[in-house]
């Protein structure tokens, strides 16, 4: 259990309790909505200021070197994260910020590169050193890593308004704000399955590595860095720990097979039709249309059609599942499809609407039989409007909690399991992150022993210059520099070993005192300013 308090501008938002956290998880949407709208409201002074003075293609950082990311990781980088999910944000306003994966690296260099001030320098850089997309048709998320939290929070949510286009109040009401401690266990609920829609869908899995890669692929742009990388690491691990050790994978665990058991229990009461004796389209033949084509044939589907731009993927999805007959149609015969369809599911990476009122007037297919469109797109494949056609009932992802509500609680038993194994993930992050914080002590350390051997060693070598060889004077080195080394073993191995919060705090505190290690350093900072 974490009992870390964290400060987001002079609010407080606690970790809940492991027992809350098995039946509600992380916190309620009320609560998320209530942080997001403390530290959006306490920027807005800043965003409102420098909202039209910044352009959201900042310059594009220089390439770290692994020692300047371990320094940066070393000097209380803090993890957080930003977004909205289908927990507490309409579909209109996820689909605003939704990213294409290809893109999740520019914009990660952006979020690296701006500043809400719009000037940077050496002794002014960027609030946000570190940072990582994740963008899925239920969710959006910024994971960003800084030391000053209100001030990376600040220029996060200003770029997300500038890019998205979505006013300040508007986000206020849908983004979450999570950090420290938070925003760690918040990752490992999203890689374990226990944040989905569908609880313990294995898709979402998938989707965090995807993240984890483009971050950490410096090739790439990533900018995941030190921490970042490190903590998306461990939530890959803790969501592949929880699917092999926990039953929570097992049944219907993907937006697909939930799409598939909505229009399956309310076939009846829309089309007056048994689900088995409904004939299916889907427009689309990407990943969701082959999860949705597996869910339907595990149910005794026999026929479908698939709408698409090109003829290669609906093949491909006619060879893979050769006891269904798949008749592929083109995009100019989607009337014609939808006309003799009963359930049309829409699954395609368009940008806009597909279906939508007018178009369905115009090609006559208002008023007529009963049909049903469900649409497991963002953004939207089909328009808000198609509601108010008397004989249509269409659906979208966020109508599919009824699913979820069955699904949950089938798994709830599960869940707890779950979260005892990403509690186990989450405190070893958060301990190799403290870990981080020995390192400057570490340096310091090491730093003073080799000044004062180096100085003993001239004394010693100005006497015995004259009566040894070049041979015996490097052995009188080395001596020295083991000598040094199995001194320090037994405080430095101490420092790393200590496994608590406070108790590293404290041994980093003692070792300090113990060395006069502050001392060296204030006349380090002296002699400077002398210079």
């Amino acid at each position: 259990m974490f009992t870390t308090n964290n400060q987001i501008n002079g609010f407080t938002t606690t970790p809940t309790t492991s027992s809350m956290v098995a039946t509600v998880g992380l916190r309620n949407n009320d609560q998320l909505r209530m942080v997001a709208s403390k530290e959006i409201v306490n920027s807005k002074d800043v965003i409102d200021t420098n909202v039209n003075n910044n352009n959201t293609n900042g310059p594009k950082s220089r390439k770290r070197t692994k020692q300047e990311r371990l320094e940066a990781a070393s000097k209380g980088l803090q993890v957080h994260v930003i977004g909205l999910s289908i927990h507490h944000a309409q579909v209109d306003v996820r689909e605003k910020l939704a990213i294409p994966e290809h893109e999740w690296n520019t914009v990660s260099q952006e979020l690296c590169s701006y500043s809400p001030s719009g000037n940077t320098s050496s002794s002014s850089p960027p609030p946000i050193s570190e940072a990582a997309i994740l963008s899925t048709c239920n969710r959006f998320e910024v994971y960003f890593a800084a030391t000053n939290t209100r001030e990376a929070v600040a220029s996060a949510t200003q770029y997300l308004t500038k890019r998205s286009g979505i006013p300040v109040s508007t986000l206020r009401k849908n983004l979450f704000v999570l950090s420290g401690d938070d925003a760690v266990w918040h990752a490992m609920r999203v890689a374990g399955g226990l944040d989905s829609l569908i609880v313990g869908e294995g898709q979402i899995l998938s989707q965090v590595k995807n993240c984890y890669y483009h971050s950490s692929n410096e090739m790439e742009g990533g900018c995941g860095g030190k921490v970042l990388s490190r903590m998306l690491n461990q939530a890959v691990a803790a969501g592949k720990r929880v699917r092999s050790e926990t039953a929570i994978a097992k049944g219907s665990v993907s937006i697909s097979s939930a799409a598939v058991e909505l229009s399956e229990m309310l076939c009846m009461e829309d089309l007056n039709l048994p689900f088995s004796e409904a004939r299916l389209a889907v427009v689309g033949a990407g990943t969701m249309t082959r999860l949705l084509i597996t869910h339907l044939a595990s149910r005794g589907l026999k026929a479908i059609t698939i709408v698409n731009r090109s003829l290669g993927r609906p093949n491909e999805l006619k060879e893979s599942f050769p006891d269904v007959e798949i008749e592929v149609k083109l995009m100019d015969d989607l009337w014609d499809v939808v006309a003799r369809a009963d359930i049309v599911f829409t699954a395609t990476s368009a940008t806009g609407y597909i279906l939508d009122e007018s178009s369905m007037e115009e090609n006559g297919l208002a008023g007529g039989r009963p049909l049903m469109l469900v649409d497991i797109a963002v953004p939207r494949n089909i328009g808000e409007d198609c509601k108010n056609l008397p004989n249509v009932k269409a659906y979208n992802v966020d109508d599919l909690k009824a699913v979820v509500a069955r699904n949950t609680a089938l798994r709830q038993r599960e869940m707890i399991e779950a979260e005892n194994l990403l509690r186990e993930e989450s405190a070893a992050f958060i301990g190799w992150r403290e870990s981080l914080s020995t390192i400057p002590t570490i340096n310091q350390l090491q730093e003073k022993a080799n000044s004062f051997r180096e100085q003993e060693l001239q004394k010693c070598t100005r006497k015995l210059s004259n009566s040894l060889s070049e041979k015996e004077l490097e052995a009188v080195e080395r001596l020295s520099r083991g000598i040094v080394n199995k001194l320090l073993h037994g405080p430095m191995a101490h420092l790393r070993k200590t496994e608590s919060v406070e108790g590293k705090q404290a041994t980093v505190n003692e070792i300090s005192a113990m060395f006069q290690l502050e001392e060296e350093e204030k006349r380090r900072g002296r002699g400077k300013k002398r210079r």
